[in-house]
Parts: C-alpha cells; structure tokens; sequence
C-alpha cells in the first residue's frame, strides 16, 4: 500500500502513544489518519516497557486519565478480539520512614476524593497481602487494588487493531526523513516512500525518540 498524499492526520512513530492517538482519534470520528513507523510497531521504548497500570497520580485530572487508562484496557480485549494481557492484581507502596508513610497516607487520602480505592497497610497487613516481602524495617504502605499490569506490546497492538477498524492506515517500514515547514507550520511529512501532507496541518510526533527528525525547507 502507498503511503497516501494527504490526509487529515499524520502520526509518527508506532509505539503505544502513537497508537493510542490513532485508536482515539478514529474513535471520536476522525477517520483519516495515517500511522508512519519506521520499523514495526512496538519495536522502540514499548517493547521493554513494564506495562505497569497504576492510578494514583498528584492531580484529579491525571488521576481521572489513569483511572480512564485503566477501563480501556480492562474492555480492549472485547472491542477488538486482540489480547491485551491486562490484570488487575493491585499495587502495594511501602514506607521504611514515619516521613515517607506520612506522604503515602496524604496520597490515599488524596486519592479516595478522587474515587479510588486505597488502603493504608500496617506492615503485618502488607505481610499478610505478600507473604515473601520482609516487613521488619517497614512502617507502613498503601494498597490499591484496582492497579494492575498490561502487556505493553500486546495491547499497542489492539490499539492499532481497533483505529484500523475504523479507518486509520497503519505503515510499517516506513522511516520518516523529515517534516517539511512552511510559515511556521507543518506542511508535510517526507518518509522513505513518500510525502504525505496533513490537511489541515496536524502532525502528532510520538516517537520515544525525535533526534532523527529534522525540518526541512
């Protein structure tokens, strides 16, 4: 397939941000979008990613995309029929020092105005939770068990799935040399195969890396 001369949306980079981009896009109507990744998908900084899903984050809005975060994954496998490997086992945080249980408890607090389940743990509850941890230096620590873990290059590929099922174009192989600049703006994107030209301009790097990017006249 050729890499098309326009399109509404052009993505660089096929890791799971940039295929989050094109399933959300599709998934709000945009269906134009085209994915540029210069190997194949997953191959850059998702592939050695912990796939760790935590949500307890320093603000109520970045808490709310966690928590959004979370339910996608947990429905992805059924939208798309692609595994994504996602578990909710829970996460526990534990403290050595009165200071840093003082700040774990602040967090839960935090966190149960924002809508999360937490638990503040005494050490013989976070024994009782992991039996193999030693708790004897412990003072305490929080558990959340709606924290899970994903499969980072699995679920990257379910994004990519469902963006395509409605629409999206997804080129594997396919390095970009540079993003052509015009009065300040992105005006086109040259690959190895190819100009493709985002109309309007919209061109979303995401990319692990960006050094091999470079604007051109």
């Amino acid at each position: 397939m050729a890499v098309p001369a326009q399109a509404s949306v052009v993505i660089v980079g096929g890791g799971i941000a940039g295929c989050s981009i094109a399933y959300h896009l599709t998934k709000i109507g945009v269906s134009d979008v085209v994915l540029l990744e210069r190997r194949q998908l997953t191959c850059g900084t998702t592939w050695h990613a912990a796939g760790l899903v935590g949500q307890l984050r320093a603000t109520r809005n970045l808490t709310e995309l966690a928590k959004y975060t979370a339910g996608l994954y947990r429905s992805l496998e059924a939208e798309t029929g692609q595994a994504t490997g996602f578990k909710q086992n829970g996460s526990i945080s534990t403290a050595k020092t009165p200071a840093r249980f003082e700040e774990l408890k602040r967090g839960a607090s935090m966190g149960k105005t924002f809508g999360l389940e937490v638990e503040v743990l005494s050490p013989g509850a976070i024994r009782e939770r992991w039996p193999l941890l030693y708790v004897e230096d412990l003072v305490g620590g929080i558990f959340l068990p709606a924290d899970g873990q994903t499969n980072p290059i699995d679920t990257t590929q379910a994004l990519a799935k469902g963006a395509k099922s409605r629409g999206a174009r997804i080129f594997e192989n396919t390095p970009v040399r540079g993003i052509r600049i015009e009065r300040g703006r992105a005006t086109g994107v040259m690959t190895s195969r190819g100009t493709s030209a985002p109309t309007p301009s919209c061109c979303a790097p995401a990319c692990g890396r960006t050094a091999w990017l470079r604007p051109a006249a």
